[in-house]
């Protein structure tokens, strides 16, 4: 039996520094926690989701329900764990945060 491969995750640098904009964005203004949330709402009630979008909507909302601190929040978001990583994944949870140029 061979042993199993590790997949290696590439990351994205565009994502990687939308998620870093995203994280800026709201340690300025506190206030886009809300535009996150109705982004979830949003979501949670489309019928047709994939099983990883709506695990990234229920780990959120694990850690909007730990905290409502946005420093805690940011953590979360680019904490390297499962969690984190589930975040990250998925940046049209982000959308509307930055607001565009």
């Amino acid at each position: 039996m061979q042993p199993r491969r590790l997949r290696k995750r590439t990351t994205n640098k565009q994502t990687t520094s939308f998620i870093n904009l995203v994280i800026n964005e709201l340690m300025a203004h506190p206030e886009k926690l809300e535009i996150v949330r109705r982004n979830l709402d949003e979501y949670r009630q489309q019928t047709h989701l994939k099983r990883g979008f709506l695990l990234a909507i229920e780990r959120f909302d694990w850690v909007f329900e730990a905290s409502n601190d946005v420093d805690f929040i940011c953590q979360q978001i680019l904490a390297d764990d499962y969690i984190g990583n589930r975040l990250r994944r998925y940046p049209l949870l982000f959308k509307g945060v930055i607001s565009p140029l």
